[in-house]
C-alpha cells in the first residue's frame, strides 16, 4: 500500500517563504523564495536527553524511531512504548523534543554507552568517545534479495517527483524505499542525509513494512553510516545518486549489502555484492 503521507505538498512547518533580492542575467529583482527549516531536535529517553540533531521539523516520530533502531537503542519499533513531540523555546533557538519511553533494561544500556551527538546538520559520529565506538558493523544480512538494474533505474527516475520539499527549497536530501519492481512506496526528506534515512527507516518500521523485500535509494553520497543504517534495517541494496566512501564499501562487503553509487538514469557503479543485481535486466 502506498504511503499516503508521501503525496502532496511538503509538511507545514518544514519550510517558509520569504522575499529575496535576486540577480539573474545581470538584472536585479525582488522575488519570493522558499527555504527549508532547520531546527534542533532533542531525543529524550525515559526523561533523559540522549542526542540533539539539527533536522527538518517533519516526520519527527519516524525520525525518532528510525534513529533508535539504527543506533541499536531498540531492536524493534514495538519496544518504543510511548512517544510525544513537544515544541520548546522561541525565536532562533526554538526546537523540538521527542520524548520516548522504552524498557528500563534498554535505557540502562544507553547509559553504559552514552554519546553526546550535539553537532551539525545530520551529524554522524560527532561526540563519540572512543575509536571502538566509531564504526559499528551490522550483522551479515541473511536471505538477501536480488533486484534488477531496471528496477533501480525506475526508482531513480521517479525520485524527483517524490521530493516535494526538495522541489520547493532545493535544500534537502531524500531517502526512498522502492519495491522489487522499482515502484517508490515510501519517501522521506530532511536537510540532513542521515536524518532522511532515519525517517525512512522509522516509517518502514512503524508501518510494519517488510523492508527486506525492497531497496533504498538516497540522493546523497553513501558514507559508512548510510550503509550501516540500511543494513541494520534488513535491506540488502543501497543505491546512492552520488559517490561512496572506502569505509562504506568495506562495511557493505562485510554486511552482505549490494552498494551502488552514481545511480543516475539507467547508469550506476556497483561496488559490492554485484551478484545481488540482475545486470541482464536493462531499463
Amino acid at each position: 500500500m502506498r504511503d499516503l503521507t508521501d503525496v502532496g505538498l511538503p509538511a507545514a512547518g518544514a519550510y517558509r517563504s520569504l522575499g529575496v533580492r535576486s540577480l539573474r542575467n545581470g538584472v536585479w529583482s525582488d522575488m519570493s523564495d522558499s527555504v527549508a527549516e532547520e531546527v534542533p531536535v532533542a531525543l529524550e529517553y525515559n526523561g533523559v536527553s540522549h542526542a540533539v540533531m539539527m533536522a527538518t521539523p517533519s516526520d519527527l516520530e519516524d525520525f525518532a524511531v528510525g534513529f533508535s533502531l539504527s543506533e541499536g537503542i531498540v531492536e524493534t519499533a514495538s519496544q518504543v512504548y510511548d512517544m510525544e513531540v513537544t515544541r520548546d523555546g522561541e525565536g532562533a533557538g526554538a526546537g523540538f523534543t521527542v520524548h520516548l519511553k522504552i524498557a528500563s533494561e534498554l535505557f540502562a544500556q544507553i547509559k553504559e554507552r552514552r554519546r553526546n551527538l550535539t553537532g551539525r546538520t545530520g551529524c554522524g559520529i560527532c561526540g563519540t568517545e572512543s575509536l571502538d565506538q566509531a564504526v559499528r558493523c551490522p550483522a551479515p544480512l541473511s536471505g538477501a534479495r536480488r533486484f534488477s538494474a531496471a528496477a533501480i533505474a525506475r526508482a531513480v527516475l521517479q525520485m524527483r517527483e517524490r521530493q516535494q520539499l526538495g522541489g520547493v527549497t532545493g535544500a534537502t536530501h531524500a531517502a526512498i524505499w522502492a519495491d522489487a519492481r522499482g515502484g517508490i512506496q515510501h519517501s522521506r526528506e530532511d536537510v540532513g542525509r542521515h536524518n532522511a534515512l532515519d525517517k525512512l527507516i522509522g516509517a518502514l518500521a512503524r508501518g510494519k513494512v517488510a523492508a527486506g523485500e525492497g531497496f533504498i535509494v538516497v540522493t546523497s553520497r553513501a558514507s559508512y553510516e548510510m550503509v550501516q543504517k540500511t543494513a541494520s534495517a534488513g535491506v540488502s541494496l543501497l543505491a546512492a545518486v552520488s559517490g561512496v566512501t572506502g569505509l562504506a564499501v568495506d562495511v557493505a562487503q562485510q554486511s552482505g549489502l549490494a552498494l551502488a553509487g552514481f545511480a543516475r538514469g539507467s547508469d550506476m557503479s556497483v561496488y559490492t555484492h554485484a551478484e545481488l543485481i540482475d545486470m541482464q535486466a536493462q531499463p
